[in-house]
């Protein structure tokens, strides 16, 4: 398999033969508030979003996804979440600010290209186009990969978690550790989804029968059900993680 990273500026063909999202996130991460007005626009830097093409086979087997904004590297001004962070890289390359920062908002992997350490690789690819960009550091907000399976627990205390090995135990967060990154803010309310009863019954295959906090499949935080006034509400947890200052 030779693996190789091309953007979408250099190859545009490429950007419409990547994993399908449907295929990787679950569908109610589809329908996030700010993504639904800022995500196109990101993607319209095409010098900032990445196939790792496999040229054996003539198949994308990823994508990363990226924007840059500026920020002074003080844990205290990152943005205070993946939507916050999303339209500060839009609004950056709108108003054609200054940038030094490169922020990961996705890595997408095809399912049948999982567990061949593609993770690592777009992790690296971002990192490396961070650096032809002469940007100082590549910083992500980071969806816990296995945080759905403890939607009870506070980002805050999740995130500390760690094996007797003493690695963190979210297997996403540790990929971003092995390679330098350091666990910084955590991010409650991150990524905001809201939308009526019916349409978080449709994204989730679940009945909300009344008001109140649902947790439900691949969830990593409860939903809030308010049926007398048809509305839905669910704030997704992040992380800061921050990577090593590149050269």
């Amino acid at each position: 398999m030779t693996v190789r990273l091309f953007t979408w500026e250099e190859r545009p063909d490429l950007a419409e033969r990547g994993p399908d999202s449907a295929d990787v996130w679950p569908e109610y991460n589809l329908h996030g508030d700010a993504f639904d007005d800022w995500w196109e626009p990101l993607l319209d830097a095409a010098q900032f979003q990445f196939a790792l093409y496999d040229e054996e086979t003539d198949t994308v087997l990823a994508e990363g996804h990226t924007g840059p904004f500026a920020w002074n590297g003080d844990d205290a001004a990152l943005p205070d979440g993946i939507d916050a962070a999303l339209e500060q890289a839009v609004t950056a390359r709108r108003d054609n600010r200054p940038v030094d920062t490169l922020c990961a908002f996705a890595a997408e992997v095809a399912p049948a290209a999982r567990e061949r350490g593609l993770a690592a690789d777009l992790l690296r690819g971002m990192s490396a186009l961070a650096a032809r960009h002469g940007l100082k550091r590549l910083i992500a907000p980071v969806r816990p990969s296995w945080k759905e399976r403890y939607p009870l627990a506070p980002i805050e205390r999740y995130v500390a978690w760690r094996r007797e090995d003493g690695q963190l135990l979210d297997p996403w967060m540790r990929v971003h550790e092995r390679l330098g990154a350091r666990v910084t803010t955590p991010l409650p309310e991150s990524m905001l989804i809201s939308g009526t009863v019916a349409e978080w019954e449709s994204w989730t295959s679940m009945v909300f029968p009344e008001s109140g906090e649902y947790v439900f499949p691949e969830g990593l935080a409860t939903l809030h059900v308010d049926r007398g006034n048809d509305r839905a509400t669910y704030w997704e947890p992040n992380i800061w993680l921050v990577h090593p200052d590149l050269p």
